[in-house]
């Protein structure tokens, strides 16, 4: 489901009449080209803004770039318009996954790229890392409808300087977007409230022996994988590791989760809010 105070950013970041100009080669950068897509707003056109975008800084001379990442494309276009429609912002890309999202940012070295967690093939934790690795000027926001513990924490261990829900209104998005790229790091209001409960837990749990069902990342990884239907090999393949060690995650996680078969990993995998839930059609 598209949330609304994102699917309607248009009508919450401006008033009056815009124009867009999307050019799809300039100074160098690529135009459309298979699921990533590349333009440039033409910043010039806009006739009236309404403060609800957040506040206008007419001294930042360069425009926020952004990539954006996220498998629904009707999202992506969302969230493209609320950035595009704010006037310190450009987004410089599209990617329906994380290995593509990674290729762009390398391409383009964004401020900020905006990252789904729940998109098939490569793990957004991985790109995460990767991107925290080789991009030291680029920083992660997760932009997901997950509000579970794991997902904050290996999202935080990725490197990541913003972990914002879907649900977030526009105007509050594009504050904490610029908040993140002012350094700072941004959490939705449930988030944080969530961290601050679990730690008071965790100080009442001292001494209290680990679940033996917490999976690792790895091991989320290749259960996402698998239950997405890939094969073993395929699952390396995507992993860059090897089918044996694939196979060893495979055994410790049905261990863990006592799971006898792939239709059991499935129907956990989605318990735990590691596979998204299917849409029905």
């Amino acid at each position: 489901m598209i949330p609304q105070s994102v699917f309607c950013a248009e009508g919450v970041a401006c008033a009056g009449t815009m124009k867009h100009h999307f050019v799809p080669e300039v100074a160098g950068r690529p135009g459309v080209t298979g699921s990533s897509r590349h333009f440039v707003t033409g910043r010039e056109e806009f006739f009236m803004l309404t403060t609800k975008a957040g506040p206008f800084h007419p001294e930042v001379s360069e425009p926020i770039r952004c990539v954006i990442a996220d498998d629904h494309e009707l999202l992506r276009y969302g969230v493209r318009r609320l950035l595009e429609d704010a006037p310190d912002f450009a987004v410089v890309g599209e990617a329906g996954d994380a290995a593509e999202a990674l290729k762009l940012v390398l391409e383009h070295r964004p401020n900020l790229v905006l990252l789904d967690i729940s998109m098939p093939g490569m793990s957004s934790f991985e790109a995460g890392r990767l991107i925290e690795e080789h991009c030291t000027g680029t920083r992660i926001v997760y932009l997901t409808m997950h509000e579970d513990r794991e997902y904050v924490q290996q999202a935080l261990r990725s490197g990541a300087s913003g972990y914002l829900l879907k649900d977030t209104p526009a105007p509050l998005l594009l504050r904490a977007l610029r908040e993140v790229y002012r350094g700072e790091r941004s959490l939705s209001p449930q988030i944080q409230t969530k961290l601050k409960d679990d730690a008071i837990l965790r100080k009442q749990a001292v001494g209290v022996p680990l679940r033996r069902s917490t999976l690792t990342l790895r091991e989320c990884e290749v259960m996402k994988l698998l239950a997405e239907g890939h094969t073993v090999k395929q699952a390396a393949a995507v992993l860059g590791v090897s089918g044996k060690t694939v196979e060893a995650h495979k055994f410790n996680l049905m261990r863990k989760l006592d799971i006898h078969n792939k239709a059991q990993l499935v129907t956990v995998a989605i318990q735990k809010k590691i596979l998204p839930l299917p849409v029905p059609m």
